[in-house]
């Protein structure tokens, strides 16, 4: 009698190149509805609406791909939308009429964050808009806004290229690469000197405790973590290498940064590892919803079948740990904030960018403040990945890229 073949484990790991598939698949639906919730941030607009119309549309996107595949689709993140002061993800519920009713304000910065998953592979993204007036038809940007926004632009930037591994795109000979290798990696402290002397060239400050983790399947807060502008009893831990994917997370204040919690209620949920004998039957019945519907990623209380169930469901959960609560955090003085979320893959070619907010259009912002610290130019002029090669192999790929995702839809 023939023995069993053992049944061989997936490598999920970024050397299988099906786990690059799956997360650029993600990236692209977040980036294209982040496009679109984008357009409809105007003043009078209320966010509850914006939220669920962004839920809508990745749901939408999300049914056109791996149709007929046994494999695991949804949110990575739900669509939030966070008024100026806001700082963390803000998804208000239709049930609670006071936050329903907040409409967005003409000029504020705007923070609209939102990710799909597919297989477990996940991809965030968050831009930050400025709130056009509804009749508004000059999109130019001047005075605080663009310092603002170019103040978390350029922080951005040179965070991606703090985070790509020393002497990884290194040229010339092999002493000096080897040489550019050996050196050590920005220590968290040095990231956060380095990015508060690009804000405070804009009159900015960095938004206290603003973190960058590591993403793995199923997990969007991993081992490692980058904590910039360290707020008490807060650390990083680990440093980015070869083979990670990371969510990158840039925040900057007109104020001094510093955070306090809102009292808005916390919307914002996710299922953690504990286990933990429920009693009550509301928060039985919403463990189950949001295991089946939302895996571990976030998920907020208005994606859920029946909010007023929810509302009461969650105490417990949430008191047993077995859902971890993103309270509603803002600027400590009340101060408008700018926030940018890039999910990037470290591959031996650099930095890839998998979802991230559209280019800025930098021609559209307006201030008489610019960088001049030399350190911070010579990091800007640093590329992210390395120059590859001919055009013909990138044909090449893009031909490969065309015929996988007729694959997906056959």
């Amino acid at each position: 009698m023939a023995s069993e073949t053992p049944k061989q484990e997936i490598d999920y790991s970024l050397n299988n190149p099906d786990t690059l598939t799956k997360y650029k698949t993600a990236a692209q639906i977040s980036e294209k509805v982040l496009a679109e919730v984008s357009k409809l941030v105007a003043a009078g607009e209320k966010i509850v609406n914006i939220c669920a119309k962004g839920d809508k549309l990745i749901e939408e996107e999300l049914a056109k791909v791996y149709r007929g595949k046994k494999i695991t689709k949804g949110f990575s993140h739900p669509t939030t939308v966070s008024p100026a002061a806001f700082v963390t993800p803000y998804t208000p519920l239709s049930t609670d009429e006071k936050e329903a009713a907040v409409e967005i304000q003409a000029g504020e910065p705007v923070k609209i964050q939102l990710g799909a998953q597919i297989d477990g592979f996940g991809s965030i993204v968050c831009d930050t808009v400025i709130a056009p007036a509804k009749d508004q038809t000059d999109d130019v940007i001047e005075g605080r806004n663009a310092d603002l926004i170019l103040a978390n632009y350029y922080a951005n930037e040179v965070l991606l290229r703090l985070m790509v591994p020393p002497g990884l795109l290194a040229t010339g000979t092999d002493e000096e690469k080897a040489k550019a290798a050996s050196q050590k990696p920005p220590s968290q402290a040095k990231i956060t000197d380095l990015l508060q002397k690009v804000v405070q060239a804009y009159d900015c400050n960095l938004v206290e405790s603003t973190t960058s983790w590591l993403f793995d399947r199923n997990e969007i807060e991993g081992k490692k973590k980058i904590v910039i502008a360290a707020g008490e009893n807060t650390k990083g831990e680990g440093v980015p290498e070869v083979g990670e994917v990371w969510g990158v997370e840039m925040g900057v204040s007109l104020g001094s940064g510093k955070v306090k919690q809102f009292e808005n209620r916390t919307t914002l949920h996710r299922r953690t590892t504990t286990t933990y004998a429920l009693k009550r039957p509301s928060s039985r019945k919403l463990l189950s919803e949001v295991q089946k519907k939302f895996g571990t990623f976030p998920f907020s209380l208005r994606q859920l079948e029946d909010e007023r169930d929810a509302k009461s469901g969650v105490i417990e959960c949430v008191r047993g740990n077995v859902f971890r609560a993103y309270e509603v955090v803002g600027d400590k003085d009340n101060s408008p904030v700018a926030r940018l979320l890039t999910t990037v893959a470290i591959t031996k070619n650099g930095l890839t960018k998998l979802g991230a907010a559209p280019a800025l259009d930098l021609s559209k912002f307006k201030t008489d403040k610019k960088i001049e610290d030399e350190e911070i130019l010579a990091i800007l002029a640093q590329p992210l990945t390395r120059n590859t090669g001919s055009k013909s192999k990138n044909k090449k790929k893009k031909t490969a890229k065309k015929e996988g995702e007729k694959a997906d839809e056959e």
